[in-house]
């Protein structure tokens, strides 16, 4: 069988439960938060959901504009449809056709993580203290929490809207700014949404597979999906002054680097064990957005919560 399809993650030795953030697999990874989906073989779960900013937002559309460009010019970055039928089958259902140009730009991104993110995330593991690196993630948990609202809303389940909305308001007041989940704790647990999430309730194929560098696993309509976010995302609003630039600097890299700093281990594994850790990543990363868009379609919870009945 093709290198990348069979076996995507047979070399895990360990068949338990992994939590790691889809863009933190690609070692370089920005700003998420954790979900786990653990229906992947070997145990592999792992999450995507993106954070945004406009310093961000820069780069990352910048990458995006960049890997179209290069995928349309690029003929021979096209892995070449196989003839016969079990190969073909195994062709449609990594939905990878970029496969060559994408196994570039993951040897890339995992070459840049060794020599600059993983080792700041390890002194920054060693430095600070668990209970602070937690309060960080629910931090920017809840700064993007407003782009979970309006996807909701464009996803048309007012029950998980009225959760993320009500999210929100009691971590600002009651915890602090977000730094302490309080929602979770009186019956608000946290859940994911996304443009491409969104795009995908409403009927739109995700499109080949992408792997783009300082992105991540994706695909076009997840990129799509990326482009809209940063439209719903409040912040990208706010005026200047008042040391917000400075906040939105600090927030952007303190959140990437707490973020790695939380799947050290993961990714170490998925390194390690895994006999084709690219195939590895592709195939939890897109078996997790089908469940997470399966998720939000089979949401039918009323609109008002339990508690008002």
């Amino acid at each position: 069988m093709p290198a990348g399809r069979a076996g995507s993650a047979g070399g895990l030795k360990d068949s338990g439960k992994i939590e790691v953030a889809t863009e933190t697999l690609t070692g370089m990874g920005s700003v998420t938060d954790n979900q786990q989906i653990a229906s992947l073989p070997g145990g592999l779960a792992q999450r995507s959901v993106p954070f945004h900013r406009r310093y961000r937002a820069a780069g990352r559309f910048g990458s995006l504009v960049l890997g179209a460009l290069t995928l349309a010019g690029c003929a021979s970055m096209v892995a070449p449809k196989p003839k016969d039928p079990d190969a073909l089958a195994e062709y449609e259902e990594a939905n990878d056709r970029f496969e060559p140009l994408n196994r570039k730009m993951y040897n890339l991104s995992v070459w840049a993580d060794k020599y600059s993110l993983r080792p700041v995330a390890k002194a920054y593991v060693w430095a600070v203290p668990r209970p602070v690196r937690s309060s960080l993630g629910n931090m920017i948990r809840t700064m993007n929490e407003p782009v979970v609202f309006f996807n909701d809303v464009g996803a048309g389940k007012p029950r998980r809207a009225g959760d993320s909305f009500a999210r929100w308001c009691i971590n600002m007041v009651a915890g602090v700014g977000g730094f302490v989940d309080v929602a979770k704790y009186v019956g608000y647990p946290h859940h994911d949404n996304d443009g491409g999430l969104t795009l995908a309730t409403w009927g739109i194929a995700s499109g080949p597979y992408l792997f783009l560098p300082m992105m991540g696993p994706s695909s076009i309509r997840d990129g799509v999906g990326y482009g809209i976010d940063q439209g719903l995302s409040p912040w990208n609003y706010v005026p200047r002054g008042y040391g917000l630039i400075t906040f939105n600097w600090a927030y952007n890299i303190m959140g990437t680097i707490n973020t790695r700093a939380d799947h050290l281990d993961d990714l170490d594994q998925v390194q390690r064990d895994a006999l084709d850790p690219y195939a590895t990543i592709r195939s939890a990363y897109q078996q997790q957005r089908k469940a997470l868009a399966d998720s939000i379609k089979n949401d039918h919870r009323a609109t008002v919560p339990d508690w008002y009945n």
